[in-house]
């Protein structure tokens, strides 16, 4: 069955009128407006906090562009990716007939959006080495599997998922395909973004929360077809993006050299980590890590999850998710950071 768009919305979301805001019916500058109800007499933080924000947040989208070299009619900004989740649900799950497909251990707003949206989640857990099973994935879709969730580099294992094994999904799958790329930056693979114009099947998702270091500022965004975002545009709120996240993104945008240098000192430091952590009597293993953090198994996790966090330090507990028992998802710091971490569990393991 090949992919057609039309046959994938919900029939309610395809005869949907949207909401009309006054932004979305007057586009141009003027001189007075009294067309949405707005303060005319100003705020009391600036002067044009009183005005609402454009609500497809173009001129971000412009400077995106230019970054990511996508065309603007190709991008949807979401209030953080999770925004961009929950509508892909709204768009093309019907609530308790559809379902979905994750590959565990994985990011956990998948399943709670599905299950906010009443849409059942099917489970193909990856291998364990964090890999794609694949044949099981495609033994699990059936004519109501309208998504597959993949984050790569996954969260929490930290690696980057086999780009053929992700091309053969897309080449083969009749629904939609999501790569949640919200580590990219921190990789050396390329992203799928600019594969769109291939598979009219894919979307992709990035943040500025995780390398641009905006994570306040709630900013998620989805690079698809021009069908696919337009249908996103008609359920989104109407102004989804406030307006200091817009400024201040656009403002982030122009020190593309900053961010870089940023990465560029995660990545040493996650090096750093990769070869001292195994130094140490407790950690167990180290797993390659394509994001900014690593996933570590360690001998009592959860008593040094706690002793840590008597020290000021939080990690996180992993222990308990499928294929990650005994391990710590621990994000990489700053060297100070960094180096705080090691003495801590240097002193656990000297008790």
């Amino acid at each position: 069955m090949s992919f057609n768009l039309d046959l994938l919305v919900r029939p309610n979301i395809k005869n949907l009128v949207p909401y009309s805001s006054a932004r979305d019916e007057f586009k141009g500058e003027a001189s007075i407006y009294l067309d949405a109800n707005e303060n005319s007499f100003g705020s009391p933080l600036t002067k044009w906090y009183n005005r609402y924000p454009d609500p497809l947040q173009v001129k971000l989208k412009e400077k995106l562009s230019e970054i990511k070299g996508i065309q603007v009619e190709n991008m949807f900004l979401g209030n953080g990716s999770d925004e961009c989740i929950d509508i892909l649900f709204r768009a093309f799950c019907e609530p308790a007939i559809d379902n979905i497909i994750i590959c565990p251990p994985t990011y956990g707003m998948y399943e709670v959006s599905a299950n906010i949206n009443d849409v059942k989640v099917k489970k193909v857990p990856l291998t364990p080495d964090f890999g794609l099973n694949v044949p099981a994935i495609a033994d699990a879709v059936d004519d109501n599997t309208k998504l597959i969730f993949l984050c790569s580099p996954n969260n929490p294992s930290g690696n980057s998922l086999d780009r053929i094994d992700i091309e053969v999904l897309l080449n083969n799958y009749h629904g939609i395909v999501v790569i949640d790329e919200a580590y990219i930056n921190f990789s050396r693979f390329r992203s799928f973004s600019r594969e769109i114009a291939e598979y009219p099947n894919l979307v992709v998702m990035q943040t500025l929360s995780k390398a641009w270091g905006l994570a306040a500022l709630r900013v998620g965004m989805c690079f698809a077809s021009t069908g696919i975002i337009n249908i996103m545009n008609r359920i989104k709120p109407p102004y989804n993006i406030n307006q200091a996240s817009q400024e201040l993104a656009l403002q982030a945008l122009d020190r593309v050299g900053e961010v870089n240098e940023m990465i560029r000192e995660i990545v040493r430091e996650r090096s750093v980590l990769e070869e001292e952590l195994p130094k140490l009597g407790v950690v167990e293993h180290v797993y390659p890590s394509d994001g900014n953090f690593l996933l570590v198994r360690v001998t009592t996790p959860r008593e040094i999850y706690s002793y840590l966090l008597g020290k000021g330090i939080v990690v996180r507990d992993r222990s308990r998710v499928q294929l990650c028992e005994g391990c710590l998802r621990i994000t990489v710091g700053t060297p100070d950071e960094n180096k705080i971490l090691l003495e801590a569990l240097s002193e656990f393991q000297a008790q």
